[in-house]
């Protein structure tokens, strides 16, 4: 940046320089001429000069107005209206001076005439050189190979020209109209690039427009006082260096004069174009709008919003409204001018004559037909069109559009107001599906919390004794389940141990199973009865369990001091039991209902306390019916005599080798690791 700019100095300062030299030698090469003397100078010094001059504000404006990127096209022109209006000002002032001298001896003197003259010069040429730098800008928008190749020749060309003028050197006619041939095939090839101007709006081309004229009023005011005072000196002196003795300006002029009027002739016959261009524009860009709603929007409401606005400003409709179905018979209506009574009107109208294919959201028809409305008395439209808004092959809506003059709407305009309807419904149901996707993800944490919690309810170490040894599996449907099991140290000889399972699955039942893991650790505590204890558990949870909901249980108060194990079933599956001594192996089927099936104090004569003898090598098996009710691949289930198969030939074993030993078992007579119900299994062996 720092670089540029020192370099636009440079620049600067080089013109500033020459043209001060230009002047200096031209005035003297004149005076002496005048005066029938030999110049102090020599005659070509004034020529050199002009070269110099016009070399170095060349890459002044090079380098102030090709290197800005930040520059646009109609930028561009401002900058060339901005030249000429300066050095325009500039001339005029000067002019205005001559004028208040009147007719004083030095306006009339040759040499004040030639110093006025070229200070003209510079600044036409400033201002052609300006123009120039940024036509080049605008030939090579969005440019080729082959064109930027040709403006290279173009401006070797010129330089080619402006070296002949310096040198003088006389070339044959035919060589010289054979250069203004090529040139001026050149000129026209490169005025007809004007890409540019198709991305001109209807307000940049009239500002175009407004730009070029005045750069034709500068070249017209600059080269008709040129030429009078011109004609003045040359009438003194011989050898007066006029503009239109330099080819290089002739050609200069020429360009910038020819690719001036293509521009101003190419943006005034498109300026028709320009409001359809914009309307193709506008309606990109809301159906692009309609298409990222989705991820710009809060809610469906803004979709709709946008998908009303767009419509009514893509086809100039003069109101509109949106219906959108609710649940049930609600609807909700969204407006654009238009009163609800004149929407209400205009439907029973319309019901009453039976117009079908209009405001029927079962219909994918549209109709703009004038005669739908003639009939309506007092309506100030005359033009309706209607389509339905559709998601998953549903129609939840129906937009509707009005004009108040007959026949107003266009194919055109159905196409694009039914696309951006379709595009709409899509997005809509992306919005949804987004929001289930959300949801269910919401859902999936809400279960992983919920597992994590349900993981830290079951007992991470069972009590174990010199006497028996406990191991436990579990393993739930979902993400969580309802099955519990824990074991509980009562005193220095007594052990609870309790078996679960919450109707149902989920979370709900997790919650219940909480609950349950709360009345076990607060009763088992209190060393009740059995019996008791369900008793007092079933009071509790009457008021926790809702209607329909229940939980089977089995507790047990394992007495290591008498050998003896009280226990009562609350509808839970029996107990599988193994006694060493005789080799059986039974359950034991005692009666008992489920916790929360009977909601009053007569749940006591449900349930009772029973009593069994245990001894070393003895081993019970507690399980909740998830194991005994898991389906095979015929559709059987794994039943309790499968189960009793599984423990007989393994009851040596230590009771974590049983339990895996059944697992395996039961995932081999499932065929799938796949479960349908909550697996929970205890294994205890006495030693």
């Amino acid at each position: 940046m720092l670089k540029t700019k020192a370099l636009i100095r440079l620049a600067f300062l080089g013109a500033a320089i020459s043209w001060l030299i230009m002047v200096f030698a031209d005035v003297t090469v004149l005076f002496s001429d005048l005066k029938g003397l030999d110049p102090d100078v020599p005659a070509w010094l004034p020529r050199v000069m002009l070269d110099a001059f016009i070399l170095c504000l060349f890459y002044y404006y090079k380098l102030r107005i090709e290197r800005d990127e930040s520059l646009n096209f109609t930028d561009l022109l401002w900058k060339v209206f901005a030249t000429g209006l300066i050095v325009t000002v500039i001339s005029l002032a000067i002019r205005f001076l001559g004028f208040l001298l009147g007719n004083t001896p030095l306006p009339a003197n040759v040499l004040y005439q030639d110093f006025v003259y070229q200070i003209d010069l510079s600044l036409f040429l400033s201002f052609l050189l300006a123009a120039f730098t940024s036509w080049k800008r605008l030939i090579l928008y969005q440019k080729s190979k082959w064109l930027i190749r040709l403006w290279r020749v173009f401006e070797i060309s010129l330089l080619v020209v402006l070296l002949y003028d310096s040198i003088l050197v006389a070339f044959s006619e035919g060589v010289m109209t054979f250069t203004y041939i090529v040139i001026g095939v050149m000129v026209l090839i490169l005025s007809a690039n004007m890409k540019w101007v198709a991305y001109l709006n209807f307000r940049q081309k009239w500002t175009s427009l407004l730009l070029l004229l005045l750069c034709f009023f500068y070249l017209g005011y600059f080269l008709l006082t040129m030429s009078a005072e011109a004609e003045q000196i040359a009438e003194k002196s011989s050898v007066f260096m006029s503009f239109y003795g330099h080819v290089f300006n002739l050609v200069l002029c020429i360009f910038v004069l020819v690719y001036a009027s293509f521009s101003f002739l190419v943006i005034l016959f498109n300026l028709p174009t320009s409001s359809v261009f914009e309307q193709k524009l506008e309606e990109v860009i809301n159906y692009q709008r309609i298409s990222q709603s989705i991820q710009t929007e809060q809610n469906e409401e803004s979709v709709y919003r946008i998908l009303l606005e767009s419509s009514v400003s893509s086809v100039f409709a003069d109101a509109a409204w949106l219906e959108i179905r609710g649940e049930g018979s609600e609807a909700k209506t969204y407006t654009y001018q238009i009163t609800e009574k004149e929407s209400e009107d205009i439907r029973k109208h319309l019901q009453q004559n039976q117009v079908r294919g209009v405001l029927e959201q079962s219909s994918d028809r549209t109709r703009h037909l004038s005669k739908h409305l003639e009939g309506l008395k007092g309506a100030r439209f005359r033009s309706i069109m209607s389509f339905p808004v559709i998601v998953k092959g549903e129609t939840i809506g129906t937009l509707t559009l009005l004009k108040e003059l007959p026949e107003a709407f266009t194919k055109e305009m159905t196409r694009i107001v039914s696309t951006f309807a379709n595009q709409a419904g899509i997005s809509i149901e992306n919005f949804r599906l987004m929001g289930e996707a959300f949801q269910n993800e919401r859902y999936k944490e809400e279960l992983k919390i919920a597992k994590t919690v349900q993981r830290s309810l079951l007992p991470q170490r069972l009590e174990q004794d010199v006497d028996f040894e406990v191991a436990a599996f579990s393993e739930s449907a979902d993400e969580v389940g309802g099955d519990y099991y824990d074991t509980l140290r009562i005193n220095d000889h007594q052990v609870g141990i309790i078996i679960a399972d919450v109707s149902g699955k989920g979370t709900t039942a997790a919650f219940h199973m909480s609950q349950m893991k709360g009345i076990f650790h607060s009763l088992g505590q209190q060393a009740l009865d059995p019996s008791e204890f369900m008793i007092r558990a079933n009071q509790a949870l009457v008021y926790c369990l809702e209607r329909g909901s229940f939980i089977s249980a089995t507790y047990f108060a394992l007495n290591t001091q008498t050998k003896k194990i009280h226990y009562a079933r609350a509808g839970h599956c029996p107990v599988l039991y193994y006694r060493s001594a005789t080799g059986e192996l039974a359950y034991l089927k005692d009666k008992g209902t489920a916790l929360g099936m009977i909601r009053s104090r007569d749940y006591c004569h449900f349930v009772e306390t029973n009593e069994i003898t245990y001894a070393p090598g003895d081993v019970m098996v507690l399980y909740t019916d998830g194991i005994t009710e898991a389906k095979g691949a015929k559709g059987d289930e794994f039943g309790e005599e499968r189960l009793v198969e599984a423990v007989r030939g393994h009851v040596h074993l230590p009771p974590k080798e049983i339990e895996q030993h059944i697992i395996r078992q039961l995932y081999n007579f499932s065929g799938s690791e796949d479960i349908n119900d909550d697996y929970t299994l205890m294994v205890i062996k006495f030693r």
